[in-house]
């Protein structure tokens, strides 16, 4: 560890958006991470300079699975964050932030699966999946689950009318 390095509490937020992103049976799209098997999440990135949160997400979208064929359905109250773990927190983004706060949004696919190609740009995830709402919280790494336990419980109502109005 080096010692220029912020202590860990003093340094900021990393700036980002996550989106939840469902296929018309209502499923969300999780993929794993090449550098971490076995861990899966959902697609994520960090927002550049003067960009939109909303914007950030069609982009991340494009990058990390290939296509941004979505639509816009909610997002989430405010901004939420969590922390890295202090193990790795000095390694990640070169120990400049502690953790991420991000704006997460919940989408609707518009693609098919043969759409989705996440070896399109600079390949994050080896594999993916369409995975149940309700299991979604179980797939994710111990330090992130509160963040997706508060992205569950937010748009539950949402999805649920989702899942609804595409089984009619």
């Amino acid at each position: 560890m080096s010692s220029t390095l912020t202590p860990f509490h003093d340094r900021p937020y990393r700036l980002g958006v996550g989106f939840v992103l469902l296929n018309p049976k209502g499923q969300v799209f999780v993929a794993q991470r090449i550098d971490t098997p076995g861990a899966w999440q959902m697609p994520q990135g960090g927002i550049d300079a003067n960009e939109d949160p909303l914007h950030t997400v069609f982009r991340e979208m494009e990058e990390e699975i290939g296509t941004c064929k979505a639509s816009y359905l909610a997002e989430t109250k405010g901004w939420i964050h969590y922390d890295l773990p202090m193990d790795i927190a000095d390694k990640v983004w070169k120990g400049r932030y502690r953790g991420q706060k991000q704006k997460w949004y919940l989408m609707a696919f518009e693609g098919t699966d043969s759409d989705i190609n996440i070896a399109a740009h600079h390949p994050e995830f080896d594999q993916w999946k369409w995975t149940d709402f309700d299991t979604l919280v179980h797939l994710i790494v111990d330090f992130k689950r509160p963040l997706y336990e508060q992205i569950v419980e937010q748009f539950r109502p949402q999805v649920q009318l989702f899942q609804e109005e595409t089984a009619l």
